[in-house]
């Protein structure tokens, strides 16, 4: 929300205090721009701040838990911006927004990105404002805290992709956090907000000159020097750039832009983040005393120590070993299954150790502590049945990966440590599958987060720039056949990322997220006015179902060994052919064109198993025929099948079989 209200946003007061001169009204604006809303709607404002106020009071009293408090009981703070007493305070009276940055350097979350965003979830389960930043922009400068190699450089479509699926990730946490909130019988609360924003909304609009006029002049070169990241950066690594030190200006105006338009208060981050932190109060303060417009300054500018930002860090963690927790082999856990299959991001907290399974209970899950104690009292009766870790597992994967996912890998790994399996079957093809199965969904079950395919996918030059829109959304498994996908387009029933501009020029990005419009038939050679950075495609079909495409030459595609749907030369009416000429010409035997046609088919339908595209597979009128002839070509091959038939078969005038009751004919498939 781009508006802001006087008394919620801007200082967190009351709402009398900002009330327009027509008390049943409120007034809200920005920069010149003024909204009114009517009674109902500033009676739900002033419910909101009573039954905050009556929250605080009862904190005051020792009847409900500050927030603050609980992060210090579960091991979440590690250093403050500001101190303990005074954050404690501002998180009991004012209902703050609090936010997370995460740069989409790389293609997924992992594991350690789990820690900081943790007592944001708890925010917003205890009625704060909650926001994760996904940093586009800050991505292509780098972060140089704890490095000594500056980051290798990202290309535009790099950062597209990474920001696309990091983006619904989050949006898949979110939505996990709020299916916890009313398992764990959190009530509704109106003023309750969460979002996913990225800094591309400003800084693509942004003169850097206005930032450095308005907050340059209130950072010093030395404490920035001083720090131990940027010493060990000079004088062991590779040095520190001019854009490298542009990053925490950078950081810091993000906090500016969410303090102004979400009232964001405090920033959470990990554990190497602090030097971040306290350079972007110092970003926030100056920026909010350089005020340019008179009649904002005075809202933005702090009146008392409440209006004050502050922020924090999580702590780092190791496990037993000493290894930084959230590496298997010195690999990330990562939050894309494709990345690190549900079964195993399960074992690994599965094998945590029971020293550290208490205190990753309190950090990784939403379980009370009362309920934790309880499991650790179970868990102590009988250690070798993990109670503990299978209950953290099951937790994590339950926020990360739905509950479903979580049932049903935990069920593998019982069945497996009990000798009920060797090798565990995976319940989802995103575990195992590999090429086309990874972009195919559940025939019988709506696509939503927790089970949507893959997102990201390769596809060759050729189909990409030569073909049309409903072959490439065939290829890409949003559609059952070309057919199908012509019929998507005409009725503008699956989307695509950004618009095309007039004149022929390539699509780029909406800098604000992720954006769509419907797709519409085009010409092949159209395509490349959709196309991201050149070679970057993003389709979408419902709400959920996302393909982020890569396009790559032909070589290339040819070189990774993947088919798509629809490919030439690949079909099954091709291969049923290739068998037929084998046997014409004695290569292959009855019994082996036999066999073969069996594993065609078999091949077929452990592909189809529960796994449909769109809808059931049906074989062609070109498949029927094919198989037909092919039958026959065998029969006639064969001049005497002992016990293979009871009877021969009847044949019609035009050389077709033709089929009886009992006709148990060992060619049949």
């Amino acid at each position: 929300m781009l508006l802001r209200t006087k008394a919620l946003i801007r200082s967190g007061g009351s709402i009398a205090k900002y009330a327009a001169a027509n008390p049943s009204c409120f007034i809200l604006q920005r920069r010149g721009l003024r909204r009114e809303f009517g009674p109902k709607y500033t009676a739900k404002i002033n419910e909101a701040e009573e039954n905050w106020q009556a929250r605080a009071e009862a904190i005051k009293k020792g009847k409900k838990q500050n927030t603050w408090d609980l992060f210090e009981e579960r091991g979440y703070v590690k250093d403050t911006a500001g101190t303990k007493e005074h954050i404690a305070e501002l998180m009991r009276t004012r209902r703050i927004g609090a936010y997370v940055g995460i740069d989409p350097t790389a293609p997924s979350l992992h594991v350690g990105h789990l820690l900081p965003l943790m007592p944001l979830f708890w925010m917003y389960l205890e009625g704060y404002k909650a926001f994760t930043l996904i940093g586009g922009s800050t991505a292509k400068i780098g972060d140089p805290t704890g490095r000594l190699k500056s980051r290798d450089h990202l290309s535009s479509s790099d950062a597209t992709m990474n920001m696309t699926k990091i983006h619904y990730q989050l949006k898949k946490l979110w939505e996990n956090v709020d299916t916890q909130m009313r398992a764990r019988g959190y009530e509704a609360d109106w003023a309750r907000k969460r979002g996913i924003v990225n800094n591309n909304h400003w800084w693509n609009k942004q003169p850097m000159l206005e930032v450095l006029r308005r907050v340059g002049h209130a950072l010093r070169i030395g404490p920035m020097l001083s720090r131990d990241t940027v010493k060990n950066k000079m004088t062991q690594g590779d040095g520190v750039s001019f854009a490298e030190f542009t990053y925490p200006i950078m950081q810091g105006w993000d906090w500016f832009e969410l303090f102004y338009q979400q009232g964001v208060q405090m920033q959470i981050g990990g554990s190497d983040q602090y030097g971040n932190i306290i350079s972007g109060l110092e970003v926030v303060k100056a920026a909010r005393e350089s005020e340019p417009d008179p009649q904002e300054r005075k809202y933005v500018t702090p009146k008392t120590a409440l209006d004050e930002c502050v922020g924090f860090t999580v702590p780092l963690l190791t496990d037993s070993s000493g290894a930084k927790f959230g590496k298997s082999a010195g690999n990330a856990i990562w939050l894309d299954p494709y990345q690190t299959s549900v079964f195993d991001f399960y074992g690994y907290f599965v094998r945590r150790s029971d020293q550290e399974v208490e205190n990753l209970l309190k950090l990784f899950t939403f379980m009370p502590i009362s309920e934790i104690t309880k499991t650790m009292e179970e868990h102590i009766k009988d250690p070798s049945k993990r109670v503990a870790q299978h209950t953290l597992a099951r937790e994590v994967v339950t926020l990360v990966h739905g509950k479903q996912e979580a049932s049903a890998a935990e069920d593998q790994h019982r069945m497996m440590y009990t000798g009920q399996m060797t090798i565990p079957q995976v319940s989802r093809a995103k575990d195992a599958a590999t090429g086309g199965d990874q972009y195919k969904t559940i025939s019988d079950q709506p696509v939503t987060l927790n089970n949507a395919p893959r997102i990201d996918m390769i596809l060759p030059e050729s189909l990409i720039m030569g073909k049309s829109i409903g072959r490439i959304l065939y290829a890409a498994g949003l559609a059952s056949s070309t057919t199908e996908g012509h019929k998507l387009a005409a009725a503008q029933g699956c989307y695509v990322g950004g618009a095309h501009r007039a004149g022929g020029e390539n699509v780029t990005m909406n800098p604000d997220l992720i954006s769509f419009m419907p797709v519409k038939l085009w010409f092949p050679g159209e395509t490349q006015r959709y196309l991201i950075n050149g070679n970057l495609l993003i389709l979408r079909k419902g709400k959920h179902n996302v393909r982020v495409i890569q396009m790559v030459s032909d070589v290339e595609y040819a070189a990774s060994g993947q088919t798509y749907p629809g490919q030439s030369f690949t079909g099954a009416v091709r291969k049923l052919n290739e068998i037929m000429k084998n046997l014409k010409e004695k290569k292959l035997t009855p019994e082996e064109a036999k066999n073969a046609v069996n594993e065609l088919q078999k091949s077929s339908q452990e592909k189809q198993q529960g796994q449909q595209i769109i809808f059931p597979e049906e074989k062609s009128r070109q498949k029927k025929d094919m198989e037909t002839k092919l039958k026959q070509e065998m029969i006639a091959s064969v001049k005497t099948i002992d016990g293979m038939m009871d009877e021969k078969p009847s044949v019609r005038g035009d050389g077709v079989k033709k089929q009886t009751q009992d006709d148990r004919d060992p060619y049949k498939w």
